[in-house]
């Protein structure tokens, strides 16, 4: 039996399909009010586990009879308040109560889903980072990123108290998904003409698809411990954006947005969301990682797991088809 955590979200989700369409035994372990649509005729071929990671009593009874476990469950949040003390319950937290229940049942195997976020972003990034890289306290680090490394260090933690784990750093995740979620929100905003400017920034993407293989590949080939970046193509924002926009028929902003113009845009948006107490449309952590260029290295994925990427533009050309534009 697999145990998938995240199962009904854009990763999850897509794992559970190749799993399932690879004959794997599943049990998902997901919310009474999660929505199961983008697990499509999977959904009623598992087994369904009603929790979630911050209940420790059903993740453990979840974990029964299990092998192997995904916990690709997480939040992302920017910024608040609020969303720092929900990224450390679920990111943080829930990651050290799936991670101790795996230990404590037995599991073979962990697979952790984190981000290139946790390998840390500094001021002058000027070189391909990649899984050597040291953890360095920086204005460029989100709350989701320091939740994400938070994570990592509790899975860390549980390796050393016995746990067989394998940590994976996937890149931007672009790919079909739910409208309004995740990179979606990327997408819908280029096709209805709602980018005024283009970020000067760059960074790794990389499609749904190759995400979950690379995490079935970690689970059967990954040296416990480890972590391995899973990242397609290293591209300016002007080439998603423009990559995008050709494959959904949609014209490309003219206009470019640097850091100190984003930075101002973004201080202003803070200050009106908190006194409409509404979520700023950009914050200061965004607009300073949407323009910085961020290269990142694939190499250990692709050599020790066997794993490939596909073009950018062929995930674009996907999600075009998938929202009906061929």
């Amino acid at each position: 039996m697999v145990l998938v955590t995240g199962a009904t979200g854009f990763v999850g989700a897509t794992l559970v399909r190749q799993l399932v369409a690879a004959a794997e035994p599943v049990r998902i372990l997901h919310r009474e009010s999660s929505n199961l649509d983008l697990l499509g005729p999977a959904a009623t071929q598992v087994e369904h586990a009603v929790g979630d990671v911050t209940d420790p009593e059903r993740v453990t009874a979840a974990m029964a009879g299990v092998r192997h476990v995904y916990h690709a469950a997480a939040m992302v949040g920017f910024g608040g308040k609020k969303d720092r003390e929900q990224l450390t319950a679920v990111n943080v937290e829930g990651t050290a109560t799936v991670a101790d229940a795996a230990r404590e049942a037995g599991v073979e195997r962990l697979v952790h889903v984190s981000s290139i976020a946790a390998l840390g972003r500094t001021d002058a990034p000027v070189q391909e980072i990649d899984e050597t890289a040291t953890w360095q306290p920086s204005a460029n680090n989100t709350a989701y990123a320091v939740s994400k490394y938070r994570a990592e260090l509790e899975v860390q933690r549980a390796i050393a108290e016995g746990l067989d784990a394998v940590i994976v750093n996937p890149a931007l995740v672009f790919g079909p998904g739910r409208p309004g979620e995740n990179t979606m929100q990327i997408v819908e905003k280029v096709q209805r003409r709602r980018f005024p400017a283009i970020p000067t920034g760059g960074t790794c993407v990389v499609d749904v698809e190759d995400v979950a293989a690379g995490m079935r590949a970690a689970m059967a080939r990954g040296r416990t411990g480890e972590r391995y970046l899973l990242g397609g193509e290293n591209l300016l924002w002007k080439d998603i954006l423009g990559t995008l926009a050709e494959a959904l028929g949609a014209p490309l902003p003219r206009l470019t947005l640097s850091r100190r113009p984003a930075l101002v845009l973004a201080t202003a948006s803070e200050i009106i969301g908190a006194l409409t107490r509404t979520r700023p449309l950009i914050t200061r952590e965004s607009a300073r990682t949407a323009t910085a260029i961020y290269r990142y290295d694939n190499t250990k994925a692709r050599e020790e797991l066997g794993v490939t990427f596909r073009p950018f533009r062929e995930t674009a050309a996907r999600i075009a088809e998938s929202l009906g534009r061929h």
